[in-house]
């Protein structure tokens, strides 16, 4: 039978399949907009393959999915057995169909080894976004031991030989480090039973010659929130090939007869103006596909205040009220109430699992409270940390056979804590009839879910691995939440940034970056974050000075500098501060609210100037808002301009100098008219000559920085 082509379009990327009814399917191309296929359609991929003396009988261009042993110079998508048989897997096409240019899906199956493969893919043509799913079908009379499965295998242009992948620890998430992967290619596995500070599920692969700006990219986000696997291999042809999935423990999965097994979503945007323009397909891709907010659309991000960093476990409710009218009077607009308000809560030692309000410290519940909150203009929000439990809480003392565990071995604690087996119905059902009567006992609009360890001995009621389980049993109970309770929003939080990822983002509106909020330290945090997500989902504190996290202190000015690009919040005692802080406080507040919708509407860049300056861009049609930060001490005296490359072809700008923060570099008695000038009327500018140019900076101090609105001229 003849071999057809199949393609998907997107706006300038398009994807390209050889299919053969009966065999197998072959990646032709993927990259930049094809507009013919003469080539392509006229010579089918095998019958352009060398021979290689010393290698196989049958090469094979890359497949979409390869099957495991048969001697393929590809890794095959699937690794499973049945009690030792049925290991070796060949995958043909049985049918196919394709409803729109921008969707396809292809039925595959090995009538060995009695089983199903059905890929969806889809090219999204706003966004460029390829998306990858798949589904394992067991078609087989006995049990199926699967021990790896990816959706699929994906054949990368050819100039892609690096990678470029987040890593981290708690209080420094998100940091990034590149290589050049070599013939052995590259693999990453994360098995700490959340995305996790270490391993977030998400990288970017590059050209050699790809910066910030320029240059061809690939970003990739698995959208899950476990145990994940990412690898590159090198096909004969020079070629990545791309394979994202879960990761599953020994024995953790077994697919009875009939049963069927999804592969978690995986998203790769294309982009060919550097690194940046793949995060742009992404964050299109977030809010686009995957957020779903309360009443169906974003409203603007109200500015928090959280009451961690200001009392942890202190709680009175006449201090409580206190710091809620001083917060209102600075202009926050959702007030969350942190760890330490439920039953027998004083320290970080006990009571998880007790969701009911501590009697001592709220004798007529959380309704005062929420509701001198909400006369002062602000919403009322709760934090919670359904999935754990203290040993010492009455919920353990009642059901200790609740958590995973290996009851033969002592158990692994996390923060004193244990993990509640979610995938147990009595479980989550506790846990939803808690939060409920929560939710309907007081005006709570806003819950802050935290997760504050890792998994380990995560065994279920049968001594079986349950971490895939555990994942989906979480969507379940935050879906059930969501469907109870439409309006209410829910922050992902997990020891900061350790569970961030699309999948969390179908359920959970913000992600809490890093429990780090030094303004230093968070700079290099949020801009590594925004590789991925968009500055609105981004939880920015204004922390107090020292920093809890670090012991530094840096101005009031700096810290809501860095924490306005993002959504915004205070995590201080407001009380505490000066008068002429909490002005400047205020007046950083309202900023924000003037610009935040530039913020978390535009399109965002970032970058360094030679000078060492880190920036970033939030741009509309109308608007740009742009921090500039110098985080450590310039190489020379001057400040080298600051080059703004999206801004190209942009059209004319008044520049204004909206805010600044630290030192200028220079003598006291200096005056500066270009400074005056910006703090004033502002300036003008094209948008050529802010990206060939460069916008003129003062010489800066380390810890120093200068925020920017641009309004069209």
């Amino acid at each position: 039978m003849p071999a057809s082509l199949l393609r998907l379009e997107g706006n300038a990327c398009s994807a390209v399949l050889e299919v053969t009814q009966g065999g197998a399917a072959l990646w032709r191309h993927l990259g930049s907009r094809l507009d013919a296929l003469d080539l392509l359609a006229a010579w089918p991929g095998t019958e352009l393959l060398s021979m290689p003396p010393g290698g196989m009988d049958a090469p094979s261009p890359p497949r979409l999915a390869p099957g495991h042993g048969n001697g393929l110079a590809q890794d095959g998508v699937l690794r499973a057995h049945r009690d030792g048989l049925d290991a070796i897997h060949e995958w043909s096409v049985e049918s196919w169909e394709q409803p729109a240019a921008d969707s396809l899906s292809l039925q595959l199956g090995d009538l060995g080894a009695g089983l199903g493969l059905r890929i969806e893919l889809g090219l999204d043509g706003a966004t460029d976004v390829l998306r990858v799913e798949a589904e394992l079908h067991n078609r087989g009379d006995t049990e199926l031991q699967v021990d790896r499965l990816a959706g699929a295998s994906i054949a990368l242009p050819a100039e892609l030989g690096e990678v470029c992948y987040p890593h981290g620890e708690w209080a420094q998430e998100f940091q990034w480090e590149r290589q050049a992967v070599g013939p052995s290619g590259w693999s990453r596995e994360n098995r700490r039973g959340r995305s996790s500070h270490q391993a977030p599920p998400g990288l970017f692969v590059l050209a050699a010659h790809t910066c910030e700006h320029q240059g061809p990219a690939l970003g990739a986000q698995l959208a899950w929130s476990g145990n994940h696997r990412f690898a590159l291999e090198r096909h004969d042809d020079g070629r990545l090939l791309l394979q994202a999935g879960e990761w599953f423990a020994p024995g953790e999965l077994r697919l009875a007869p009939g049963a069927r097994l999804r592969v978690p979503p995986l998203h790769l945007a294309l982009g060919q103006a550097g690194i940046g323009s793949a995060s742009r397909g992404l964050h299109a891709l977030a809010r686009r596909e995957v957020l779903r907010w309360p009443g169906g659309r974003r409203r603007p991000r109200p500015v928090h205040l959280n009451t961690w960093e200001a009392l942890y476990f202190r709680h009175d409710e006449g201090e409580l009220r206190e710091l809620a009218s001083q917060a209102a009077a600075l202009g926050v607009e959702r007030f969350v109430l942190d760890d330490g308000w439920f039953e027998g809560r004083d320290d970080d030692r006990a009571a998880l699992g007790d969701w009911w309000p501590d009697a001592r410290k709220y004798p007529h519940g959380l309704g005062g409270l929420a509701e001198h909150v909400r006369s002062l203009g602000m919403e009322f929000g709760l934090w919670v940390e359904p999935e754990m439990v203290n040993p010492r809480s009455r919920l353990y003392r009642e059901r200790p056979a609740w958590v995973l565990g290996d009851p033969r071995r002592e158990p692994v604690f996390g923060r004193h804590q244990l993990v509640l087996d979610l995938a147990r119905p009595e479980v989550s059902h506790y846990l939803f009839d808690k939060l409920d009567a929560l939710l309907r006992g007081a005006p709570i609009s806003y819950l802050k879910w935290d997760m504050n360890r890792d998994l380990a001995q995560a065994l279920d009621a049968q001594g079986r691995p349950g971490m895939h389980a555990q994942v989906l049993a979480l969507y379940a109970l935050l879906e059930r939440l969501r469907g109870a309770h439409p309006r209410v929003e829910i922050e992902s939080c997990a020891s900061g940034g350790a569970r961030a990822d699309l999948g969390i983002l179908r359920y959970t509106q913000r992600l809490w970056t890093s429990d780090n909020n030094d303004a230093s330290s968070r700079i290099g945090i949020q801009s590594g974050a925004l590789r991925l997500f968009p500055p609105e989902l981004l939880g920015s504190h204004v922390g107090p000075a020292p920093a809890h996290a670090t012991g530094r202190s840096q101005s009031i000015d700096l810290r809501c500098a860095v924490a306005c690009f993002g959504h915004m919040g205070v995590e201080a005692d407001v009380r505490a501060m000066s008068a002429d802080e909490r002005e400047r406080l205020a007046g950083w507040i309202a900023l924000y609210k003037q610009w935040r919708e530039t913020i978390h509407d535009g399109e965002i860049a970032q970058g360094r100037s030679p000078s060492g300056a880190r920036w970033w861009l939030a741009s509309t049609p109308q608007r740009q808002f742009l921090c500039v930060f110098q985080p450590e001490a310039m190489p020379g005296t001057q400040s080298a301009a600051l080059r703004l490359p999206p801004l190209r072809g942009s059209g004319r700008w008044r520049v204004r100098l909206l805010g600044r923060a630290g030192q200028l570099r220079q003598r006291a008695e200096q005056s500066s008219a270009w400074l005056h000038a910006l703090a004033g009327p502002g300036v003008l500018a094209d948008g050529h000559e802010l990206a060939q140019c460069g916008l003129p900076l003062p010489a800066l101090h380390p810890e120093a920085a200068l925020v920017f609105g641009m309004e069209r001229a």
